[in-house]
């Protein structure tokens, strides 16, 4: 597969491949406690993820996870560890999606169109709640590389 966003995709997929972004975003729950991590509802699709998007033109992807773990949970955050990189298809089109864990590190979250709720959730509870298998994925790699308390 080419490195370029914008390079037609292999396999008979109908276009470019979709280039996204994102994080597992975490914090240590009250005085330095256990890890809770950040779920987004998207009542578009009915769904429990993590914050994530597709990379405006020449976005890195790092700064496009940044940016979206801004624009959906309205939390700044650190970026840690590089996760997985998942890849699916999405009406007919391979869609690649970079993600890091990353700390939060202040904010508010306001819910808008594309996010209507956010859950901070014990590591168990989020897998129980997580909608896609390729995001409890991206827990478990998270878990494994998640920084001593």
């Amino acid at each position: 597969m080419s490195g370029d966003p914008h390079a037609p995709a292999h396999g008979g997929r109908r276009g470019p491949v979709i280039r996204a972004a994102g994080c597992v975003l975490w914090r240590r729950g009250p005085g330095g406690g256990s890890v809770e991590v950040c779920l987004v509802h998207r009542p578009k699709y009915g769904d429990f993820s993590f914050p994530k998007g597709k990379l405006k033109r020449d976005e890195e992807p790092l700064a496009a996870a940044v940016r979206e773990v801004l624009e959906e949970t309205g939390h700044h955050c650190a970026p840690g560890p590089r996760l997985p990189t998942s890849h699916y298809v999405v009406d007919g089109r391979l869609k690649v999606v970079d993600y890091w864990a990353a700390e939060a590190t202040g904010g508010s979250f306001t819910a808008n169109d594309e996010v209507d709720r956010i859950l901070w959730l014990a590591p168990d509870a989020a897998r129980a709640r997580l909608t896609q298998p390729r995001d409890v994925r991206q827990l478990t790699a998270f878990l494994d590389v998640l920084p001593a308390s």
